[in-house]
């Protein structure tokens, strides 16, 4: 894949805290490694299929490990079987809607469009709309094709395939669904995948009821889960949050414990500005998810500049996480970790009004106080997967 053209440098970068580099080169979904899991004899291996067998056939391998049990993956999968509907619809077509294609499941529009009274208008009732479908969080940016794939990923072919977008569009719409609490203390475990699974059930839900607004506005609209482009940074240029150190986006509201989407469309609509509130600085004095990261892929040096092997993004200097270490350890225990997740001292009930000054104080210069705060209070420890299941109300 040859380098992009001309300077990568946009206006904005500097405010969403990018470092675009001269050698950065837009990604290729060929290269992510679930896709490579299906390709790439490096990764592909018996111990993958098991991996992926354990969500999509019917349920014949457990362990009496706690959290890894039956009723674990019973429900971890019951979890995901909405997103797997959509994914699987046509599937026999070459196409995996919600992680190698976009969601395909919409009504023609009009043929008319409602002209808008201004995009200032047209972006807070999307907002409005969006949270009447069940967002937890909306934000909107600019259409940057620099995050857009160069190429999809075909699972029937294991080759690329066209990444094929409309004309003209101006915007993305970027919609974060938060994932369960209780859960995510549980990982790593079968069970807390359920928080994952019912973060891409409930997104894809979303998705596809907001783009079906804006097709019967008379817009183009195209909802995208995993596919399509890169969502991070679309999302912290639509002020959802920032990158942590973890290579997640951290967002005040959740801290790390989110799943995003996106639509891309051409309604004009006002764009949301980027969010600084303390992690970059926050994240240079923490290592928790260093530390816990039972795969090692998570580096304890700073942001890189390099990718750490294909499947990352190159020329920008950022957190980047090992996602070949990383995803040996997903298919070694059969499920997603999501430990740097449920360790992240960000991931916290803000709800609740100790949590919000926590997280002014780490905000703050005095983070390091906030850290040791968080340590003396066993931030981050794990909830046994029988005591979730023992305190279901």
């Amino acid at each position: 894949m040859a380098p992009d053209v001309g300077s990568p440098v946009r206006a904005g970068d500097a405010e969403a805290g990018f470092e675009v580099l001269p050698d950065f080169e837009r990604f290729s979904q060929v290269d992510d490694v679930f896709c490579r899991s299906w390709w790439d004899e490096s990764i592909r291996s018996e111990q993958t299929k098991r991996f992926y067998a354990t969500y999509r056939r019917p349920l014949t391998r457990w362990r009496k490990a706690n959290g890894f049990t039956q009723r674990d993956y019973a429900l971890r999968n019951a979890s995901w079987h909405v997103s797997d509907v959509f994914t699987e619809l046509y599937e026999d077509q070459g196409r995996r809607d919600g992680f190698l294609d976009p969601l395909s499941m919409l009504r023609d529009g009009p043929g008319t469009r409602l002209e808008p009274e201004s995009p200032e208008e047209s972006a807070r009732q999307v907002r409005q709309v969006a949270r009447v479908f069940g967002a937890d969080l909306v934000g909107i940016t600019e259409f940057d094709e620099r995050w857009v794939y160069t190429e999809r990923f075909s699972s029937i072919t294991g080759t690329a395939k066209a990444n094929d977008l409309p004309d003209g569009l101006t915007s993305v719409i970027v919609i974060g669904q938060s994932m369960d609490p209780d859960l995510i203390q549980t990982a790593p475990s079968a069970l807390s995948g359920t928080a994952t699974g019912l973060g891409y059930s409930q997104d894809a839900a979303v998705l596809l009821g907001v783009a079906q607004y804006l097709k019967n506005l008379g817009y183009e609209a195209v909802p995208s889960m995993n596919d399509t482009a890169l969502a991070i940074p679309l999302a912290i240029k639509a002020g959802l949050g920032e990158y942590g150190r973890h290579g997640l986006l951290i967002t005040p509201e959740f801290g790390p414990r989110l799943r995003l989407g996106k639509i891309f469309t051409d309604l004009p609509l006002a764009h949301d500005r980027p969010q600084r509130f303390g992690v970059t600085e926050f994240c240079q004095q923490c290592d928790r998810c260093t530390t816990a990261c039972p795969a090692s892929a998570i580096p304890a040096a700073g942001p890189v500049p390099v990718a750490l092997n294909r499947s990352g993004l190159k020329g920008v200097n950022k957190w980047s996480v090992d996602g070949e270490a990383c995803f040996g350890y997903w298919s070694k225990i059969n499920s997603d970790c999501a430990i740097c997740v449920r360790v992240c001292p960000w991931t916290r009930d803000y709800s609740r009004r100790r949590n919000r000054w926590w997280r002014r104080l780490a905000g703050s210069p005095l983070r390091r106080l906030a850290l040791a705060i968080d340590d003396r209070i066993g931030g981050g420890r794990r909830l046994k997967p029988t005591s979730w299941w023992a305190n279901l109300r």
